[in-house]
């Protein structure tokens, strides 16, 4: 009957991790002005290369300007204004955010997260407006996969946390293709687990073998916990925003397979 495809954005078809990393800072930067007084490039270089390493993490954009600070209280201690950030290494991120999150938020009086993802869009837009060619070049597809989208035999969906108009732009730019509207749920549609099940109670979708690639393991766990998506086909891609330990933990997992790039790209087409 054929096949339906429900695709992450960042990090199985995009590897926006410097456009990511850059824009977090310059929004940072117009968040708490005063933190960055006396920062030099150094250590904002510095910063986007640790961001790139503490990727994983993050479920949605906004994160990225926690992260910023969070990164930038451990190398200048005196801005210091979080308890959890002294002695606080990369790995500890890697291992600890969905802990240390929530306090810094606190402590930083953050509560409203609309406003960070407000912020964060209207930074990217703006360097969109201002720059349109740097910033798509800001961002790359990894290897095949626009001729896999481009070809595709199966129905495609695009389910990010991303705002919908820039996977929009990057996916036009940067593989040639145009999704309609309704292919496309970016951030601000509701959870992917309600997406997937909205999706397969589409009439249209009776018959269809369900997938769903994703390149977050907690993405995963989250969909295995609902009893009503049993029927979707799982993947963690090993290309990716996750780390090794991630990877074994889900090729352990009886419902999720470990997808390398050459076979996600032949599955499409």
């Amino acid at each position: 009957m054929g096949h339906l495809y429900a695709l992450d954005f960042d990090g199985v078809i995009c590897d926006s991790c410097g456009e990511t990393a850059i824009s977090a800072l310059k929004a940072a930067k117009l968040r708490w002005p005063s933190l960055f007084d006396g920062v030099d490039s150094t250590i904002e270089d510095w910063i986007v290369d640790q961001m790139i390493t503490v990727r994983p993490v993050v479920e949605t954009g906004y994160e990225t300007l926690l992260l910023v600070r969070l990164l930038l209280e451990t190398r200048v201690p005196s801005i210091r204004k979080s308890s959890v950030s002294k002695g606080l290494a990369v790995e500890d991120i890697l291992e600890n955010w969905f802990k240390l999150k929530p306090v810094i938020m606190e402590e930083w009086n953050e509560n409203n997260r609309e406003d960070l993802i407000d912020l964060f869009g209207k930074v990217r837009d703006e360097w969109l407006e201002r720059d349109f060619t740097g910033w798509i070049g800001a961002n790359r597809l990894y290897p095949g996969v626009a001729d896999a989208l481009r070809f595709a035999s199966s129905k495609v969906y695009i389910v990010t946390t991303k705002q919908g108009r820039f996977a929009d732009a990057l996916l036009r730019e940067l593989a040639g293709v145009t999704l309609p509207p309704e292919r496309l749920y970016g951030l601000g549609t509701g959870p992917k687990v309600k997406v997937l099940k909205k999706l397969q109670e589409m009439p249209e979708h009776k018959g269809l073998t369900l997938h769903f690639v994703e390149d977050r393991f907690a993405t995963l766990k989250n969909v295995i916990k609902e009893p009503e998506l049993d029927n979707w086909n799982l993947y963690l891609v090993n290309w990716g925003f996750n780390t090794q330990k991630e990877r074994e933990e889900a090729a352990a997992n009886p419902r999720i397979q470990v997808l390398e790039l050459s076979d996600f790209s032949s599955k499409l087409v």
